[in-house]
């Protein structure tokens, strides 16, 4: 079996990089390889280049939900080839799933490399594939410009992402879409669109508590229009995922597909990786990733089936 990590060193503190190869040593007694990333798109190209030496094969993606998504865009469908996070960034929000003591654990590589692996799905949005969430709207813009508000002077993560719901608000809480998904037909205006695989985006929102990796199906939420007093009312709720509470609201879905298109331009997020377009096609991928956990560490107990699925 060959170890091989994927490292991002901007994610998380200056020394993250070295204390992570200190205990790569130790887990590993020196036998792994370590490749660091300089921009982005490095983490799946060198996840590639390491699938093409050949396997068995497991891919530690070291660092935050992007250096995550990349490496299972190389590895998605590759027999004898195995993924998994270890928690660098300040997102891994596909790490929430396994609760917060069981998340702790993706540090330890010892447990690691050991580890079960499961099989989970994964969506197609417009071909680039995401294993946690895919928002659609305002939710996908916020996301979208943080990036740039944290490059501005004293502002941190929090305060960055603040400003850009405060912008992405003034100009207005949403944008026309058509949206298809199931028997659901909707033309208007769309504030929040999303599809889950996992449980939690967006640092620790959580709509859908029952989505499960490994059931083929997508757990899917469409909110149409929403003033903004209604919005600060229902957000919260939508966070905690209490979708079932208002169904007058919020439309929901569990089935394999969604399109939504418009005549402006949409922004898409898929585990936080941006993508711009006016047409999009979001649907469960053929292809599967092989993911592997720590000794001990298993799904929560209470992620089932939704009933009804289509």
């Amino acid at each position: 079996m060959r170890h091989v990590l994927i490292i991002n060193p901007s994610a998380g503190r200056k020394k993250s990089a070295k204390d992570l190869l200190d205990r790569a040593e130790a887990a590993f007694d020196g036998d792994f390889e370590a490749y660091f990333t300089e921009k982005a798109g490095d983490a799946r190209e060198l996840s590639l280049r390491a699938i093409e030496k050949g396997g068995p094969l497991r891919l530690y993606a070291c660092g935050g939900d992007g250096t995550l998504n990349e490496v299972v865009n190389a590895a998605a469908g590759v027999p004898g080839v195995a993924v998994t996070n270890v928690p660098m960034g300040t997102g891994n929000d596909f790490l929430r799933l396994f609760g917060k003591e069981g998340r702790e654990k993706f540090r330890d590589l010892s447990a690691l490399k050991d580890g079960p692996e499961m099989t989970c799905d994964l969506m197609d949005c417009n071909g680039m594939l995401g294993l946690d969430v895919i928002c659609a709207g305002i939710d996908a813009r916020v996301a979208a410009e943080v990036d740039r508000y944290k490059r501005l002077p004293l502002v941190t993560g929090v305060g960055a992402y603040i400003l850009s719901l405060a912008v992405n608000v003034f100009k207005g809480l949403t944008v026309p879409m058509t949206v298809d998904m199931g028997d659901i037909h909707y033309t208007g205006p769309v504030t929040i669109l999303c599809a889950c695989n996992g449980q939690y985006y967006g640092g620790g929102f959580r709509p859908v508590p029952e989505a499960d990796p490994t059931d083929g199906v997508l757990d899917m939420l469409l909110i149409g229009d929403l003033t903004l007093l209604q919005f600060a009312r229902y957000v919260g709720l939508y966070a905690k995922g209490g979708y079932k509470q208002v169904p007058e609201i919020v439309n929901a879905c569990h089935g394999r597909a969604v399109t939504f298109s418009s005549d402006r331009e949409l922004t898409a997020v898929v585990d936080g990786e941006v993508l711009r377009g006016k047409s999009f096609t979001l649907c469960l991928s053929e292809k599967k990733v092989s993911f592997f956990r720590p000794v001990g560490v298993e799904l929560p107990a209470e992620i089932s089936t939704p009933v009804g699925s289509l």
